[in-house]
């Protein structure tokens, strides 16, 4: 396991993609792991376009904030479609986990361009010489989506090398201390995905 790790996540405003960079940051940071985090957000507004750049290992000093194309060691996709645009930063070889959300675009919904299939997604990723790890919606149950998907993260990927499990348990109960056994929870889901 080399020491740098790149993560790129993209989905659509409202789905918490920024959550699952901040909970991130926050346990690299109880870490001692350098971390340099570059949230995206696009439109304010639910549907928009957002993505968060994740960068663990390295100084400030020796890198930019973005991910150039070909870095990412692994993508996370909270919507179908938006994955496409993640791909190309991807490495060969990359981890990929893909919640199943379906989020139509205007062009879609106006019949003007088809929606892409996962089949088609697939095919791709393979052309990176990656699989998918893939959650549909039907899987997160009453939970929230993007903490069950930071369960499989850590529990299916190589981000369970390089952080301690509690070190996520603290952040999530530490962030919604009200709300932290329902969190938990979500946290565990994806874990016994």
């Amino acid at each position: 396991m080399g020491k740098y790790f790149d993560i790129y996540l993209v989905g659509v405003g409202g789905q918490g993609i920024l959550t699952i960079a901040d909970i991130i940051t926050l346990a690299a940071v109880k870490e001692n792991i350098p971390v340099n985090y570059y949230p995206t957000k696009g439109m304010a507004q639910r549907g928009g376009f957002v993505k968060a750049q994740l960068r663990l290992g390295r100084k400030p000093e020796d890198f930019g904030p973005s991910i150039p194309v070909g870095g990412a060691d692994m993508v996370v996709s909270m919507e179908i479609n938006e994955t496409f645009k993640a791909i190309k930063y991807a490495k060969n070889g990359a981890d990929y986990v893909v919640y199943g959300h379906r989020w139509e675009p205007a062009a879609v919904m106006l019949g003007k361009a088809p929606y892409p299939t996962l089949a088609m997604l697939s095919d791709e990723i393979k052309k990176a010489d990656s699989e998918m790890i893939y959650i549909p919606e039907e899987k997160i149950g009453g939970f929230r989506a993007n903490i069950v998907i930071l369960g499989t993260m850590f529990a299916k990927t190589k981000l369970g090398e390089r952080f301690a499990k509690k070190d996520l348990e603290d952040v999530i109960i530490n962030r919604w201390p009200k709300a932290a056994e329902k969190n938990l929870a979500a946290f565990h889901a994806g874990l016994e995905g």
